[in-house]
């Protein structure tokens, strides 16, 4: 069973910085990817930026060069570095993992429960 714990969020003014991670946990199952997703209040939940087992790295147009997904393997964690927040960055962030069974090829996604992140003007 995968357990995902996600931390890191507040409120920061325009232009600041904030990192959030989400420490993976569990056993039985192998990791393919790792993404940071965003909801705000009214509107549907977007990628922000995913990491792969292989290290790829995906990311929206509008956070692509502001922020950076990174993993640290040692303590199974990954990691969303968030740079010149911008208000329009506010929202529930949430990590999701997908993932598959050792001994299985059925790939499954799994949610934490998000962190909120609040950036004031």
């Amino acid at each position: 069973q995968v357990e995902l714990v996600e931390s890191g969020g507040g409120l920061v003014q325009a232009g600041e910085s904030l990192r959030l991670s989400c420490a993976v946990s569990g056993g039985g199952f192998s990791i393919d990817a790792i993404g940071w997703y965003r909801q705000a209040p009214g509107k549907q939940r977007d990628l922000v930026a995913l990491i792969t087992n292989s290290g790829r790295t995906t990311y929206a147009e509008s956070v692509e060069g502001r922020f950076t997904i990174s993993r640290d393997s040692a303590d199974n964690t990954v990691y969303l570095q968030m740079g010149s927040l911008k208000p329009e960055d506010s929202a529930v962030y949430y990590c999701n993992a997908e993932y598959h069974a050792h001994g299985s090829t059925y790939h499954q996604a799994y949610w934490g429960e998000g962190t909120q992140v609040t950036v004031s003007s």
